[in-house]
């Protein structure tokens, strides 16, 4: 039975080597406007994606770009005898999630005032690769 278990770890092993992750916690932008650009890069290649942000007008592009850019450095980092061309990594998973949100009153007519919510986000990327040789 130990021996089971350690093919079952090995091969857990095996497939974390295949994917590598990145977060952008705190991001000062509402998790809506990076939604946007998020839903232009999923499912994509590495190279379009980054393309893609590179061009895109949007300020969440600027980030969410800075963000694949790490996300490759940690892959290259799990697999350092690899190579990225022949990974033919893909962009496999990007979550979009509210963060924090700092409440600020403004003032409004007549004596009232106004609740601003200044929204904040959480960006998770998960890269893949369609390099099946291992597997």
């Amino acid at each position: 039975m130990g021996s089971r278990k350690k093919q079952m770890a090995d091969a857990i092993k095996e497939s974390k080597k295949q994917v590598a992750f990145a977060k952008l916690n705190n991001c000062p932008t509402s998790p809506r406007k990076m939604r946007l650009v998020a839903d232009l890069v999923r499912g994509e290649k590495v190279e379009k994606a980054l393309n893609i942000l590179k061009f895109s007008q949007k300020e969440a592009s600027n980030r969410l770009e800075k963000l694949l850019l790490s996300a490759i450095a940690n892959w290259q980092a799990k697999n350092e005898d690899a190579d990225i061309e022949s990974a033919e990594l893909f962009v496999k998973e990007i979550r979009v999630d509210g963060g924090s949100m700092l409440k600020r009153l403004r003032p409004a007519p007549q004596g009232r005032a106004h609740r601003i919510r200044k929204r904040s986000n959480h960006v998770t990327l998960v890269l893949g690769d369609n390099n099946n040789t291992q597997s």
